[in-house]
């Protein structure tokens, strides 16, 4: 059941007057953006949450919350919008190589002495439960419009407020449209993946280097239940995790050029290149599923973060900073972000354009604790397990063996996987942890007499591993 399926509107009644001025404007009703309105709300700010279409979102991804997001969720009192949405709960992962696998937990809670947690679920039933509690805060008013543009003042040096068009009059009935304006000293931009206000405020670009393709299987028995599942397949990786009592999210990596679903080149690719890498417990399901279920597809993309250069807005979520979804960081990292904010822009700091900018400041290079480890991770994973190039396939060989020597090799890992564990170095340490043992594997591997062309191959392998890590450690350090 949708997580709001007894609520027949999550719009406020009646639509506030154009010309209303409120002291936060958010525009986006995603994770990030109900979150925000949410936790802003309890500290007496009157908020404008505005989304173009409150009906349950249909996503293929936004469906693991790691650890740290479940934390920072508990934090923000919202731990109660995964109730009633058939979430389940997540212990770690199981890593797949053929007829080789790994499975690494989750670390142990040093203060609770429980293993940390994380869930599962469908996306939209979690959103509807973020909206609806946003909703019933009070001081959020919510309203179904499209955001058309920002309005700055008459000296055009800061934004003042937005125009956007109501979907729907008060009576819930469809009408012609109706454009208004509302005010506030500070406008918050979380309007997702495919935002239509970031090339207005950011110069960097998204890179988008493959595809996700993904549906539902149902009833599926996984090797490591409750666990995400990562298939180190060819040509890139598979991820798999249950998201409700019978459902069961697949997602492809298809790298390069998405074949084209409507010839059926992207079923053939499926069934003839992934269907034989599947695990056999999975096979059947797969393919009956490839028969009834469509096939959907979201780009994987990379953005790094950026500062906000402009007075009276602020970009925040995937329309400022966006990362590869294998590690399933992108909600952990909204939710931590807003429990950030809150802090910093706690108090009156709002009302004062020049003082927000102060705090965004500090915030963005706050942030990058948790987030630059997520963002780098996973960007470094992702070549790691896609790579086709002959040093990057001995790291990926390295790094599975690494994981299977256990211990702080996975706990290690993992903790900066969940999001748990905040500290760059621990990355940079385990990385080269793992190219040093790949370098060590490969030695192994070779007779005497090819020991000496193997010390230059060595030096290769370490050199791709820094071309791996080093670019994005830097896009992490430039604002």
């Amino acid at each position: 059941m949708p997580g709001n399926a007894l609520i027949p509107s999550l719009a406020t009644v009646p639509a506030p007057e154009s010309g209303s001025t409120f002291d936060i404007i958010v525009v986006g009703a995603g994770v990030l953006g109900s979150a925000f309105a949410t936790a802003f709300a309890k500290q007496d700010k009157r908020i404008l949450l505005l989304e173009r279409d409150l009906s349950e979102p249909d996503r293929i991804v936004g469906e693991l919350l790691q650890p740290g997001g479940f934390k920072a969720l508990k934090e923000l009192g919202l731990e109660g919008c995964l109730e009633g949405i058939d979430a389940i709960p997540t212990y770690g992962y199981g890593v797949i190589r053929g007829s080789e696998h790994v499975h690494i937990p989750y670390r142990t809670d040093p203060i609770t002495g429980k293993m940390d947690e994380g869930r599962s679920f469908h996306h939209g039933r979690f959103i509807q439960n973020l909206r609806t509690a946003a909703s019933q805060t009070p001081n959020v008013t919510v309203v179904e419009a499209t955001v058309n543009e920002v309005i700055r003042d008459d000296d055009d040096v800061r934004v003042v407020g937005v125009t956007c068009t109501q979907k729907k009059d008060s009576t819930g009935t469809a009408t012609a449209s109706v454009t208004t304006q509302y005010f506030a000293p500070l406008t918050v931009i979380a309007d997702g993946c495919f935002s239509k206000f970031r090339k207005q405020f950011i110069e960097k670009t998204v890179e988008t280097t493959s595809h996700f393709v993904g549906f539902v299987m149902k009833d599926v028995q996984l090797p490591f239940p409750n666990h995400g599942h990562v298939l180190l397949a060819s040509p890139s990786p598979i991820l798999m995790y249950q998201i409700s009592s019978r459902d069961t999210r697949i997602l492809v990596d298809v790298p390069g050029k998405l074949p084209s679903a409507s010839s059926g080149a992207l079923r053939s690719y499926l069934e003839t290149i992934v269907h034989p890498q599947l695990p056999e417990t999975v096979q059947k399901k797969f393919m009956l599923a490839l028969e009834t279920e469509r096939l959907r597809s979201m780009p994987n993309s990379f953005l790094p973060p950026s500062t906000s250069t402009e007075l009276g807005v602020i970009l925040l979520g995937d329309a400022m900073n966006m990362r590869h979804p294998l590690t399933g960081g992108g909600m952990t990292v909204a939710l931590n972000d807003v429990v950030y904010l809150r802090d910093f822009l706690k108090g009156d700091v709002t009302k004062d354009q020049e003082e927000t900018m102060v705090q965004m400041e500090l915030f963005f290079w706050k942030r990058k604790e948790l987030s630059g480890v997520i963002n780098v991770l996973a960007q470094a994973l992702y070549a790691l397990f896609s790579g086709a190039d002959e040093n990057l396939i001995v790291l990926r060989d390295g790094c599975f063996s690494y994981f299977k020597m256990g211990g702080e090799c996975i706990l290690g890992p993992v903790g900066l996987l969940s999001g748990v564990t905040r500290r760059r170095m621990v990355l940079v340490y385990h990385f080269y942890a793992v190219a040093l043992h790949s370098i060590w594997l490969m030695f192994h591997q070779v007779t005497w007499g090819e020991v000496p062309a193997t010390f230059f191959r060595a030096f290769s392998v370490m050199w791709t591993a820094c071309v791996v890590l080093l670019p994005v450690m830097w896009s992490e350090c430039k604002a």
